[in-house]
């Protein structure tokens, strides 16, 4: 006998009812949590998927976004509001590939036999053959040049999303975004 596995991420047991809250209330606001991430599951999984490769975190980017899901199912009842759970599920995707980025630094510089990055299968699968010249040069950039990139013109958002997701000023994000547009048209023309 075969096991199907679902791909949506498992919530953890839910916590306790809060002191003065009735416990009815409490499960109903448990039901709807896990129904609005049931939907942000279904419906942004597979872009947070690619906004993470984008950034860098190619072999680990099933794990850092279901961390992702895992925090903000953690921290549902503290959003603002509910409108803001795919601009914290960016925000939290971004922190976990710099932390994984900065993890890396220092093991490589630790380590003393040069390791090559080989893509991982999901990674080839997400991205077609077009795209790889443009993917590879944005590897290039400097961290903060490729999220403000990847933010804006992959996922199409706002300054004020962007500033939001790597918790930095509109002004910045300008910079950034400036900068890394003139070192990417750079690369790309070195490269013909």
């Amino acid at each position: 006998m075969t096991q199907q596995v679902s791909s949506r991420p498992l919530a953890p047991a839910a916590d306790p009812a809060p002191a003065g809250l009735d416990p009815a209330a409490v499960n109903l606001a448990d039901l709807e949590r896990e129904a609005a991430l049931a939907r942000l599951f279904d419906t942004n999984h597979t872009q947070l998927l690619r906004l993470a490769v984008l950034l860098g975190a190619e072999g680990e980017a099933e794990d850092i976004v279901s961390e992702a899901f895992y925090e903000l199912y953690r921290r549902w009842h503290r959003l603002r509001s509910h409108d803001a759970a795919l601009s914290y599920l960016r925000s939290v995707v971004c922190n976990l590939v710099r932390m994984r980025v900065r993890r890396l630094q220092v093991a490589r510089k630790h380590a003393e036999q040069v390791i090559e990055s080989v893509g991982s299968a999901e990674a080839e699968v997400l991205l077609r053959d077009d795209q790889r010249a443009l993917v590879e040069a944005i590897k290039l950039l400097p961290a903060r040049q490729r999220e403000a990139l990847v933010l804006r013109y992959w996922l199409d958002l706002r300054e004020s999303e962007i500033a939001s997701a790597m918790g930095i000023s509109a002004g910045a994000v300008k910079s950034h975004t400036s900068r890394g547009m003139a070192t990417l048209t750079r690369l790309l023309e070195e490269r013909r």
